[in-house]
């Protein structure tokens, strides 16, 4: 199986961390709304106390996670209509 949804989701992830971290996001409106681990943590404690770098490791291993699950649909589908 080939992962290029994996691939490209996980870029999408790290490229939201790079934006957010770089500073050109200073209000972290683009993090808070594309990063699902942060929309957790803001449920459960003070966003603040939360550390940066987790966040960052969370949120590309959850777009990673996001574009395998895609990536195993399209092939359970592909599978599917060859049968």
């Amino acid at each position: 199986m080939r992962y290029p949804v994996t691939i490209v989701a996980t870029l999408i992830g790290l490229a939201i961390c790079l934006y957010n971290s770089t500073g050109y996001d200073p209000h972290n409106m683009v993090f808070f709304s594309l990063s699902v681990p942060a929309w957790i943590a803001d449920l459960i404690v003070d966003i603040h106390e939360v550390n940066v770098y987790l966040m960052y490791v969370l949120t590309i291993a959850t777009w990673a996670l996001l574009g395998f699950i895609c990536d195993w649909a399209i092939a359970r589908n592909r599978r599917r209509s060859y049968r």
